[in-house]
């Protein structure tokens, strides 16, 4: 699974894309707000260390998840 940070403009807010193996996007979320559903994604219990990984990324950077 891959994680990139997608700057937002004016009112539009930061977003975070999670894509699979072939770059598909399997999910799209505001990156201030709380980390739930995350279960959908097979991340459940990785809450903190996904929110880690968000705080440290840089923009516009595909990087590869791996929590």
């Amino acid at each position: 699974m891959y994680i990139i940070k997608v700057k937002g403009k004016a009112k539009i807010p930061d977003y975070i894309q999670l894509r699979d193996e072939a770059f598909v996007l399997i999910a799209y979320f505001r990156a201030d707000r709380p980390l739930k559903d995350l279960h959908r994604y097979g991340l459940e219990g990785k809450e903190e260390s996904l929110a880690a990984v968000i705080a440290s990324l840089e923009f516009g950077k595909l990087q590869k998840l791996e929590v």
